[in-house]
């Protein structure tokens, strides 16, 4: 009986059981985190909106932003491709390997930080504390990144499920504290960020590297570092590539058009970000899976491929339907002009959504460098159609290149996947 059969089985016997069996599901844990981290985040935001003035709110997002980037950078593309090789071995192995694997990245990084501490002109030096707190959340978000594929490739996603209930519940519980007291230095509440990431990370990591070692787990073999340092550092440019296809929108808009547009823009580009976040979990959760299929050559890419675009072309219409009839109940009546931007943004998520699959099964396939192509394609897409439309449609240009970049990011990943052949 295959997979399939059994589980349709499974679910005709004993729905209760398949329930709790989908919610054991790595991807529905990895969904479960994403979608808490995502409401701490619009809380957070509240909170430091009433107790800041603008500038202050704006220095802690700029912060913030610079450690997201660093982050990406120490990580030098190696999350996934960590995932697909060291899938089913040991924790503490996996954790050994990837604290290897961040070793020069980190040393090189802590070396920039001290001369540009002491080198760089005075106006343009934020000051030697400002610099050790964005080093060490860039360390602190670099291992829980690390700890996320580590998770996934030791199937502990449960584990890292918890330890983002405990961050989030941790960052919560200081932020409302500062809220109470009045603070508004922005030093403070980018602390507390530091700390809530910080304290369960490292409490989890600890505690997988004094397990004890499984007998069935899969054996580290020597050469695994190396191959996920070559397929990471492919890799590195679809993760810059993919942050700034996200996020370059938000950059433009207010140059090219307004902070007011740009204000109109986020509140429906926000909300439809959230409808890709369960094909990308899947994507992830899956990848060492599928890896272990292609080695095996029963990976069957066209029908996952098909079930993401079902689920997009399900979802889509009433997500669309959703945000066009209640962005003026919910934001209000100043935000009515938002609605033009609804239905391209949407499909542009769907679009997103479905290329996380394809682009997942081209690394599984060892095809690491067709991914960065294809992130870079979709970015250089979308910005080109960013710096066209925007001056003339506002709003709707920036949705119209969204929709152009994540459309020629999908079509490039199908391609690929399906014509080119694989490396052996």
């Amino acid at each position: 009986m295959s997979e399939a059969a059994g589980v349709a089985a499974l679910r005709r016997a004993d729905p209760i059981a398949f329930v709790r069996g989908q919610l054991r599901e790595s991807y529905v844990q990895l969904l479960a985190s994403q979608v808490l981290t995502g409401a701490v985040a619009m809380a957070a935001n509240i909170l430091m909106v009433r107790s800041m003035t603008p500038t202050h709110r704006g220095e802690v997002a700029l912060l913030l932003q610079v450690v997201y980037l660093a982050t990406q950078v120490l990580l030098l593309g190696t999350e996934r491709s960590f995932v697909a090789s060291y899938h089913n071995v040991a924790p503490g192995p996996a954790v050994r390997a990837y604290g290897k694997l961040l070793l020069i990245p980190i040393g090189v990084g802590l070396s920039g930080a001290v001369i540009f501490t002491a080198a760089s002109p005075h106006h343009r030096n934020p000051g030697p504390m400002i610099v050790a707190l964005l080093v060490v959340y860039t360390v602190v978000e670099a291992s829980a990144l690390a700890s996320r594929a580590v998770a996934i490739a030791v199937g502990r996603v449960r584990d890292f499920m918890i330890c983002r209930v405990l961050e989030s519940v941790l960052l919560l519980a200081m932020l409302i504290g500062l809220y109470i007291t009045h603070t508004s230095h922005p030093e403070t509440w980018f602390l507390a960020y530091v700390f809530a990431g910080a304290i369960p990370t490292v409490a989890y990591l600890i505690v997988w590297l004094r397990l004890p070692v499984d007998p069935d787990a899969v054996p580290v073999r020597r050469d695994l570092n190396r191959q996920v340092r070559r397929e990471g550092l492919s890799l590195f440019p679809a993760a810059i590539s993919n942050m700034a296809m996200l996020r370059v929108d938000r950059l433009v808009i207010p140059a090219l058009a307004s902070t007011a547009a740009l204000g109109l823009y986020t509140s429906v580009a926000t909300m439809t970000e959230l409808l890709a976040w369960p094909i990308r979990a899947y994507a992830d959760a899956r990848l060492g899976r599928w890896r272990a299929s292609h080695n095996d050559g029963g990976l069957q890419a066209r029908p996952i491929v098909l079930a993401a675009a079902v689920y997009s072309l399900v979802v889509v219409p009433f997500v669309a339907g959703g945000l066009y009839l209640l962005i003026v109940p919910v934001f209000g009546h100043q935000y009515a002009p938002a609605r033009v931007v609804v239905l391209p943004l949407v499909v542009a998520a769907g679009l997103y959504a479905v290329s996380r699959v394809s682009l997942g099964l081209l690394i599984a396939k060892g095809r690491s460098s067709l991914v960065s192509v294809a992130e870079i394609t979709g970015f250089v897409v979308s910005f080109a159609v960013y710096l066209l439309l925007i001056p003339r449609l506002g709003i709707l240009g920036a949705a119209y290149g969204s929709l152009a970049g994540y459309g020629a990011c999908l079509v490039f990943a199908l391609i690929t996947t399906y014509f080119v052949k694989e490396r052996t």
